[in-house]
């Protein structure tokens, strides 16, 4: 068999979110459209995530999340937290980086929370995630991303995510607050790699998945954005340290294959009312976005191209 030209990682984000996710997830999955999943351990339906993820042999790792319902920590819970809102919710995607922004937040408090989604993790899972990244991408945010990178280095999480994108600007579909909000996202993924480097914490060569998420999904979006990767349009941020080659990725035989990471949030729609993270489903999760992946990525074509382009899906205890 020859060696592949790329190790691609898909993972499949908010497993635990609600049944409707699980289940969606699991098809995915076993459909060969997915290799990995990241566990929402605040979640509704996080335990019977993690008794799927042990029934169906799924590598998981843990979506850390600072930014969206009720908190893990007990302490945080029982007394007035700088991470949650009057009503003892989480801030928000925005309102959680306002408060950063204004200087609002602990960073003791997000290591108190932190510390105690990894090891709900542990208890729900058997054993410590082999990576870990943060839900609507809090963990490469300036000062959080130190606190993520010391919890990940003393509890010996090996790879985390850095959501830089080849190709982002390109995107001409994506809506303009859209673009601006995954501009900052890279900027600030920039910024944490030297903390990240400095605590032994690996990443893929690439990562994928902001162009290509809910509507979005498409076989051609897909094909352009792991193409992008493949051509080595950009060059990589290597998990190693290093910058890899613009120039032919490919051109040795001897050459190890190219890693990625392709992010989606594959599922059936959630029922009203039914799962979250303490506030209920949110409007993405409702709609027939998650669906749309889920179809995409299962999709016969695809998997094809997998192959033909020596595209291997594995896992990141596989890298």
């Amino acid at each position: 068999m020859p060696q592949p030209k790329v190790k691609l990682v898909v993972t499949g984000d908010d497993f635990g979110y609600c049944p409707k996710r699980n289940q969606g997830i699991v098809d995915c999955f076993q459909a060969g459209g997915i290799s990995n999943v990241s566990l929402l351990v605040n979640a509704s339906a996080a335990e019977e995530a993690g008794v799927l993820a042990k029934r169906h042999h799924i590598p998981i790792g843990l979506h850390a999340n600072l930014s969206e319902g009720v908190p893990v920590c007990q302490s945080l819970k029982q007394r007035s937290s700088t991470l949650l809102n009057h009503d003892g919710f989480f801030l928000g995607k925005m309102g959680f980086r306002k408060a950063l922004q204004n200087g609002q937040l602990n960073m003791a408090e997000v290591e108190l929370e932190l510390r105690a989604q990894v090891r709900l993790f542990e208890e729900l899972i058997g054993h410590l995630p082999c990576h870990m990244d943060g839900h609507q991408h809090v963990h490469v945010l300036p000062e959080v991303r130190e606190v993520f990178a010391q919890v990940l280095s003393e509890f010996g999480i090996l790879y985390t995510r850095v959501p830089v994108e080849a190709g982002l600007h390109a995107c001409s579909w994506l809506s303009p607050p859209l673009q601006h909000f995954y501009t900052q996202v890279e900027k600030d993924a920039q910024e944490a790699v030297p903390v990240f480097r400095r605590h032994g914490i690996r990443w893929p060569d690439v990562y994928l998945g902001l162009t290509t998420m809910g509507q979005n999904m498409s076989l051609p979006n897909l094909k352009r954005a792991l193409g992008y990767a493949m051509e080595g349009h950009l060059s990589p941020l290597v998990g190693h340290g290093g910058v890899a080659s613009s120039s032919s990725l490919f051109s040795a035989a001897q050459r190890a294959p190219l890693t990625a990471e392709l992010m989606v949030h594959p599922g059936y729609p959630s029922r009203p009312q039914e799962g979250g993270c303490g506030q209920g489903p949110d409007e993405f999760s409702c709609s027939a976005e998650r669906q749309l992946e889920l179809s995409t990525l299962t999709q016969p074509l695809l998997l094809d191209f997998y192959s033909q382009e020596r595209i291997q899906l594995c896992a990141f205890k596989d890298l």
